[in-house]
């Protein structure tokens, strides 16, 4: 049995001459909440829509529960719920008979379940509502409501929290990690907020203009993600210069408007800024803190475009 539910191999995805993917390999084990990171464009959406067969690959292939080709692949489909881009729904009908319908569109028996189904994602409430009346953010509800018809073992969401409050966004993040924890449930999202993707992820893959330029497990990510210590000084050659004689090897970066950064510091803040005004150099910031995941996916950027 493969190590992977879900798993491209080498997938390539043009639109005539232009690259939407190029040898895109990523890995979910089974069980997993997989984080797929990218700007807007990177290729995201593209990716998911392969899953679900919505498109195919110009090169490589796709395998889910370890199959293979576009037969095996169909029949793999109904136990992967798949919600992407902005879900699109009957305006006129309420909010149950959409769901009822979407169900019946899928051959799923068991309409007893749409009850249990959007009391899960908080539209039990508003279920006799016509979709035309919806926010953007219970549209996104209903369609993870769609996405769990017939307790899927893989759920396959993009930017599932577009559209919603500090409040859903919260709700939305405490329900995946149920549905992964009681159900086993694996997940894939996408998503560009990475503060929130830090909070719900064990995995992560990082696209930049349709190329995967890492993957990576939340244990080695963690030790990646540095604590550091941030100073800006009046003169940085000069300092660098004082740090490398003073304190030994040190493990820095450079940025713009004269700030660096010393990564695991091995010093107090206080002896860094105390060697700064001993050479007479002004110090005009300081403070430490831990990397965080859009510091390291920026740095990542910065390094691949290097």
């Amino acid at each position: 049995m493969t190590e992977y539910i879900v798993e491209t191999r080498g997938v390539g995805k043009n639109y005539g001459s232009t690259v939407a993917l190029k040898d895109v390999s990523i890995h979910i084990k089974r069980g997993e909440i997989y984080g797929l990171v990218g700007d807007n464009g990177a290729g995201k959406s593209t990716m998911l829509k392969l899953l679900a067969g919505h498109i195919y690959p110009t090169e490589g292939e796709v395998a889910l529960f370890g199959k293979t080709g576009e037969k095996e692949l169909e029949r793999c489909r109904p136990q992967i719920g798949f919600m992407i881009e902005h879900p699109g729904f009957f305006p006129y009908l309420s909010v149950e008979k959409n769901l009822e319908y979407c169900r019946l569109l899928k051959g799923v028996p068991g309409s007893e379940k749409n009850e249990e189904i959007l009391k899960l994602v908080g539209l039990w409430e508003r279920r006799k509502t016509k979709c035309r009346e919806l926010s953007m953010g219970n549209k996104q509800r209903l369609g993870l409501a769609v996405a769990l018809i017939g307790e899927p073992e893989v759920l396959v969401l993009d930017e599932p929290i577009n559209g919603l409050d500090p409040s859903g966004i919260i709700d939305l993040r405490k329900m995946l990690l149920k549905l992964n924890r009681d159900k086993n449930i694996t997940i894939l999202l996408s998503s560009h907020i990475l503060s929130e993707l830090e909070q719900t992820a064990t995995t992560f893959g990082f696209l930049q203009k349709g190329k995967l330029i890492e993957e990576i497990g939340i244990q080695k990510l963690r030790e990646k993600c540095q604590d550091y210590l941030e100073i800006t000084v009046s003169d940085p050659q000069t300092y660098l210069a004082m740090l490398s004689e003073v304190f030994g090897k040190e493990n820095y970066r450079v940025y713009p408007g004269e700030v660096i950064r010393i990564f695991n510091p091995q010093k107090s803040a206080e002896e860094y800024s105390k060697l700064a005004l001993q050479y007479g150099l002004v110090v005009t910031g300081l403070r430490r803190q831990q990397t965080s995941l859009e510091d390291y996916y920026m740095d990542l950027k910065g390094g691949n475009q290097r």
